[in-house]
């Protein structure tokens, strides 16, 4: 069965195709609620919630292709992820990070792995880590930004600055570091 075989059936209740829905898209949300949130146990919470919200919700969803059920279930990830911040953190960074000039190695950077920067992302200040998630991987303006985290768009501005001045400075000690390592 295809998604929209699968989501007509899941529609209808049947358990099987839900599980089915589950198993193909569970992987893609998990990389989507890892973004947000640090522990992989807070990551898997919010996963099954929003699985629920999603079954819940699905005799309300009009099937337009594969891409529009991907594009609704990560927004309802995300959303699900933003409640979670806003229940366990503030938003809102008080000490402002800067960036040290710091002499690096240009081929270093590019040995990194996809994970070990996605460990530096991780590693950013809620704050810093949501809204550039917001607005650098899923696209959003700072006025939807804004409104989302019933933040100033100022402060998402600024929050987003902060974070890729300090994503710039964690990435350049960890690539000197790889290029030390590497280079004995």
């Amino acid at each position: 069965m295809n998604i929209q075989e699968l989501t007509r059936e899941a529609k209808k209740g049947s358990a099987a195709a839900q599980k089915c829905l589950f198993d193909i898209l569970s992987d893609q949300m998990m990389l989507v609620c890892r973004r947000y949130v640090k522990t992989y146990e807070d990551a898997e919470e919010i996963l099954l919630d929003g699985f629920y919200k999603f079954f819940k919700n699905l005799s309300s969803f009009s099937y337009q292709g594969d891409g529009s059920m991907y594009a609704w279930l990560k927004k309802i990830m995300i959303n699900e992820c933003l409640m979670f911040l806003r229940r366990k953190h503030s938003f809102i960074i008080a000490t402002e990070q800067e960036a040290e000039e710091i002499p690096m190695n240009d081929d270093a950077l590019g040995k990194l792995s996809a994970s070990e920067i996605l460990n530096l992302v991780m590693e950013l200040p809620v704050g810093y880590r949501t809204v550039f998630n917001l607005h650098v991987i899923e696209g959003m303006g700072h006025r939807e930004i804004a409104k989302l985290l019933n933040i100033a768009e100022g402060t998402s501005k600024s929050q987003l600055n902060k974070a890729k001045l300090l994503l710039q400075k964690n990435l350049t000690q960890k690539g000197n570091e790889y290029a030390r390592q590497h280079s004995k």
